[in-house]
């Protein structure tokens, strides 16, 4: 499985029923900028990670790791 194809902070947003608007309001980021984040074309710092992570109400590590069980 390459990174193009599970994203978990669009994975978690999903799982909240939120959209990528209320995260770039919540962080006070565009709203292009959260979408580049959900589709991997680019990836947040590790600070914005953590203020992600604090957001959505998960330890950080729900966003850097695969919670599917993969052989």
């Amino acid at each position: 499985m390459t990174s193009k194809e599970f994203n978990r902070i669009r994975v978690v947003l999903a799982e909240l029923n939120k959209k990528n608007k209320w995260l770039a309001e919540k962080l006070g980021k565009n709203q292009a900028t959260v979408s580049q984040w959900c589709n991997n074309a680019r990836q947040p710092s590790v600070e914005t990670l953590f203020d992600i992570a604090e957001v959505l109400d998960v330890n950080v590590r729900t966003l850097l790791i695969s919670t599917r069980n993969e052989e």
